[in-house]
């Protein structure tokens, strides 16, 4: 059993390949059992610069970047899209290289740039959003050069928010006013 001070430990009594296995089974098997949707909830609160964001199993607080007007001691929009893709491809690689059975730590940075003066309508020329993002995936272990592109190969392939990115979806929105 894991505790907390275990956590190290206990990653490495986990086999993976064996607690997906039943799960990949049952999608191939039933298609319809792999698809999900994922909800998050944006709550308005007191201070007009945060939010809450509720995803049904915990929330997160949320305000505007000190950028535009906030006083910067929690994470913007953002932040909370570069930490997506970085605990995204972390976890990708980690379960990529548990599947290829190599013993490696990894480490993933994800940045980006953006320039306020869209978000803040100052300049109409200027885009809204990130110009740029980079994703710095550090890998600590001694693994030949084939497994090294196969980890990032797949990693890359199978991170939802990296292909999202990439690829984006159609996005719909829908306004109810009451």
């Amino acid at each position: 059993m894991c505790v907390s001070d275990e956590v190290v430990e206990c990653m490495s009594e986990i086999d993976l390949q064996e607690e997906q296995k039943p799960l990949k089974k049952e999608y191939e098997t039933d298609p319809e059992a792999a698809q999900i949707t994922l909800t998050a909830t944006g709550k308005e609160q007191d201070d007009v610069r945060a939010c809450s964001v509720d995803i049904g199993r915990t929330s997160y607080e949320a305000e505007l970047h000190e950028g535009a007007g906030s006083p910067g001691v929690g994470a913007c929009s953002g932040d909370l899209l570069l930490g997506a893709l970085a605990a995204c491809s972390q976890l990708t690689a980690q379960a990529v290289a548990e599947n290829f059975g190599v013993d490696i730590n990894v480490s993933v940075e994800a940045s980006g740039d953006l320039d306020l003066r869209g978000t803040m309508a100052v300049d109409d020329d200027v885009p809204v959003g990130f110009e740029a993002i980079r994703l710095d995936v550090s890998v600590d272990g001694d693994i030949d050069e084939d497994t090294q592109a196969a980890l990032q190969k797949y990693t890359e392939k199978y991170c939802v928010v990296y292909q999202t990115l990439k690829t984006p979806p159609t996005v719909d929105t829908k306004w109810t006013f009451e």
